[in-house]
């Protein structure tokens, strides 16, 4: 697959598949926390205004609003900045909608580091872990733009809660237009035989450029984009690890309670290998530029080639 820069983030991708599919089904409706430009729910405001609520800078209000309307059998989108959802509103989250498994689905923007200019208050790096531990949530991380409409298709379609962690600024694009995602799938973007890269989101291009410096001295790294976290491809994994042998998840999160604390597990229960997490650790980041926060952490696709290559020489 090739990479060609994405003229819109997935954020806007999301709103603009939201704002779309509102034409046709006519019973969803939208409730945003005073986000409306840096969501982009501002164009299904635009165009659906009798379907939009903006609820003000109050979270955990905007999704126990949403509980009291996805109870009346509606679907509901609730659009807003990832560290206030999974934080500010998670007790409502748990309790009056993945509790209640109410078709509630958010829209989660500015996820992990993507919003490194943003600082702290802005950067979800613990959303994964909350999400994925509430029991009932599915959750999606689209990498590009063509993911990212699929993934609004597949969170309203799918009965129950639905969290969709989103980028604030243009990556690249991936897909094909016409490619097809699943809840529960997984794309390989690159195949090989020596070491695993499993990974979600903006690391997917971290990693692709990490295994081509592993080409270069002579490692043949297998890229895996789990764009479904829950539930996850299982299978895919399983298959590629019988071949490598060797397993490495790069994720924008803090490393504890990530994918990678998941996919390790699994791994010892189910096909013990050498494996390596690569994740924040058990720290802040900081103010930045996108590319240079990733290299201080140890998250660009350098830092996932070494390691990488460090693994596969401890390779049994």
């Amino acid at each position: 697959m090739s990479l060609v820069a994405a003229k819109i983030p997935t954020r806007r991708a999301f709103a603009e598949r939201m704002t779309q599919r509102g034409e046709t089904d006519k019973e969803f409706v939208v409730f945003e926390s005073d986000l409306a430009k840096s969501t982009y729910s501002f164009l299904f405001k635009d165009k659906h205004p009798e379907r939009y609520f903006n609820m003000g800078i109050a979270e955990i209000g905007t999704v126990a609003a949403a509980a009291g309307m996805a109870a009346q059998g509606r679907n509901v989108v609730v659009c807003g900045y990832g560290v206030f959802i999974t934080m500010r509103a998670v007790e409502a989250i748990r309790s009056f909608i993945c509790y209640p498994h109410l078709n509630v689905k958010f829209l989660s923007s500015h996820g992990g580091l993507t919003a490194a200019i943003d600082g702290v208050t802005h950067q979800s790096t613990e959303d994964i872990a909350f999400m994925t531990t509430l029991p009932q949530m599915k959750v999606l991380v689209p990498a590009d733009t063509t993911a990212a409409t699929a993934a609004f298709d597949i969170a309203l379609e799918t009965p129950g809660p639905v969290f969709t962690r989103l980028m604030r600024d243009p990556m690249f694009d991936l897909y094909k237009p016409d490619e097809v995602f699943a809840l529960g799938g997984s794309k390989i973007v690159r195949k090989g035989k020596d070491v695993t890269i499993a990974t979600y989101g903006d690391m997917v291009f971290q990693s692709l450029v990490a295994a081509d410096e592993l080409a270069k001295r002579g490692i043949d790294a297998e890229v895996i984009d789990f764009y479904s976290l829950k539930p996850w491809d299982q299978a895919t994994l399983h298959e590629s690890l019988k071949k490598t042998r060797a397993l490495v998840v790069a994720e924008n999160h803090q490393k504890r309670n990530g994918f990678g604390y998941e996919a390790a597990v699994w791994t010892l229960l189910n096909c013990p290998v050498p494996t390596e997490l690569i994740g924040l650790e058990d720290t802040f980041a900081e103010s930045g530029a996108y590319q240079k926060t990733l290299e201080k952490f140890g998250l660009s696709g350098a830092a996932i080639a070494e390691k990488a290559a460090a693994l596969v020489s401890c390779k049994i």
